[in-house]
């Protein structure tokens, strides 16, 4: 089950986050060590936002995902922070989240989403092309890690 995650939800969003970077530390912009000194009401702020979503199986956090708003892109919402616990992963979480997150920015009156795939990763890339998204060929270096670079995909919503 997929819902937005609340400022109630804050601990269960940081507990689900903090286990995102610790499994894939270069899949964010941000890193462990930072967020884990982050204080609560940091924490509840970013929970109670409106722009993260939360999959719960059986009634336990086992992914998120959030969208942003680019400056200078007003008609588009990027997808960030996607991550499914690696236990769960194939079994529709992943698909039930960004299927959630493309229906949040469509009712926002938005007529794009963007995310980026890591080089390398070519299991994102194909799982993301399943759902539509095509690469735009816009690349830029990874946050995590400059050294590395990533590519734009895009959906009409």
């Amino acid at each position: 089950m997929v819902v937005a995650a609340t400022e109630a939800d804050w601990q269960e969003y940081r507990d689900v986050r903090l286990r995102a970077l610790a499994e894939s530390p270069a899949a964010f912009g941000s890193t462990l060590q930072r967020e884990r000194a982050f204080d609560d009401a940091v924490w509840r702020e970013r929970a109670g936002s409106g722009r993260t979503l939360l999959a719960r199986l059986r009634g336990a956090p086992v992914g998120l995902v959030t969208t942003i708003e680019e400056e200078g892109r007003p008609d588009e919402r990027q997808i960030v922070s996607m991550w499914v616990d690696p236990a769960v992963r194939r079994s529709g979480v992943g698909r039930a989240l960004v299927l959630a997150a493309l229906r949040a920015v469509r009712a926002q009156g938005v007529r794009r989403a963007t995310l980026f795939v890591a080089d390398g990763n070519e299991a994102a890339a194909r799982f993301y092309e399943r759902l539509g998204f095509t690469s735009t060929g816009e690349r830029q270096p990874l946050p995590s890690d400059p050294g590395r670079g990533e590519e734009r995909y895009a959906i009409d919503v």
